[in-house]
């Protein structure tokens, strides 16, 4: 019995790590989108200045969904290459990274951090840049499956810096509440 496994084996647990990382992925970075009320229906977020060229409110899910699902792969890809020496070096740069993005929409649409937010989107594509660079050791097609994550944080790095220059005082906004929780009727 040989030690190495078939094509055949190789693609199926390419398969069953996949099919576990992108749904994992895709949710969570959903997730963190829904639970701080990003997007649109955010209150805080329609009353800003938007710059010219932000593309309109159903783009940002559903590029989001396509980057965090071929980041999704892009894990898979690493967590299958077992002998790799760099694997371990890259599964921990890809949590890294992608632990920093779950953490920029509660910071901007639900804390109103905006300037953190953009300083956190620079950090986010160091981390990213870094761990693409990594992958291209491991699998080259992990790192290309990268690219167009790095080149839409640079495009959300732009759009984050605009809103902060059109609206300076954003950070300190105050939304009215539409109405009341309490039920006063007696």
């Amino acid at each position: 019995m040989s030690g190495l496994a078939s094509s055949g084996q190789l693609r199926m647990a390419y398969a069953r790590r996949a099919l576990f990382t992108v749904p994992t992925v895709v949710l969570l970075g959903l997730l963190s989108g829904a639970l701080s009320n990003s997007g649109e229906s955010n209150r805080w977020y329609a009353l800003l200045d938007k710059p010219w060229f932000q593309p309109p409110g159903w783009v940002f899910p559903v590029a989001w969904t396509g980057l965090y699902i071929m980041l999704g792969f892009a894990a898979a890809l690493i967590l299958n290459a077992r002998g790799s020496r760099y694997r371990g070096t890259a599964l921990a740069l890809f949590v890294m990274s992608f632990a920093l993005n779950l953490c920029w929409s509660p910071l901007f649409f639900g804390m109103h951090k905006i300037t953190a937010a953009l300083l956190l989107i620079i950090a986010m594509f160091g981390v990213a840049l870094a761990t693409t660079v990594i992958f291209g050791r491991v699998r080259t097609t992990a790192a290309w499956l990268m690219v167009p994550y790095l080149a839409w944080l640079c495009f959300a790095a732009v759009l984050n810096r605009e809103t902060i220059r059109l609206n300076p005082g954003a950070e300190a906004l105050v939304v009215e509440a539409t109405g009341t929780q309490i039920d006063i009727r007696h």
